[in-house]
C-alpha cells in the first residue's frame, strides 16, 4: 500500500514506453494475483483486502475509493463462499464464528464510510496505520 502510487507510476511510464494501453480489466496478471489472493484469503483472511487493494491499484486505472468498494465486494464474496465450504467440511466453535461476523459486519460498514470521506493519501496512510497496529499486536503478544 506505501508503495502502490510508484508502482503504479512507474508501470504507467513503462506502458507509456512501450506504447501499450492498460487494458480495462487489468488483464492476466491481475485476474490471477486475485485468484491467489483470493485462494489465500478465503483460508487465512488476513491482508486479504490490502493485497487486493495493491493489485488493482497498481494494475488498474481507477480511484482508491472505487477500489476500495471493489475489494469490499470480492472479499464478501470469497469469504462468503469459504464460509460455507468450511460449514461443511470442517468443525468450528460458534461463538467464534458469530464474534467475527459481528465484527466484520460492523467493520464493514465504518469502514466503507470513513473509505468514501477520505482523500486517496489519507485513505493509504489509515489502511498502513492499521497493518501496523495489527503486526506489532501480534508481535508483542
Amino acid at each position: 500500500m506505501i508503495l502502490q502510487p510508484r508502482l503504479s507510476a512507474a508501470v504507467q511510464r513503462r506502458r507509456a514506453r512501450s506504447g501499450t494501453e492498460p487494458t480495462a480489466h487489468g488483464g492476466p496478471v491481475l485476474f490471477g494475483g486475485l485468484l491467489l489472493a483470493s485462494v489465500y484469503g478465503g483460508y487465512f483472511t488476513a491482508a486479504q483486502g490490502i493485497i487486493y487493494l495493491s493489485l488493482m491499484g497498481m494494475l488498474l486505472d481507477d480511484t482508491l475509493q472505487r477500489l476500495n468498494a471493489v475489494k469490499n465486494v470480492l472479499a464478501a464474496i470469497v469469504n462468503s463462499i469459504a464460509a460455507l465450504f468450511f460449514l461443511f467440511v470442517a468443525d468450528f466453535d460458534w461463538t467464534a464464528v458469530l464474534l467475527i461476523a459481528v465484527g466484520s459486519a460492523i467493520g464493514g460498514q465504518f469502514g466503507a464510510r470513513i473509505g468514501r470521506r477520505l482523500p486517496p493519501t489519507a485513505l493509504r496512510a489509515f489502511i498502513v496505520a492499521v497493518g501496523v497496529c495489527a503486526i506489532v499486536q501480534l508481535l508483542l503478544r
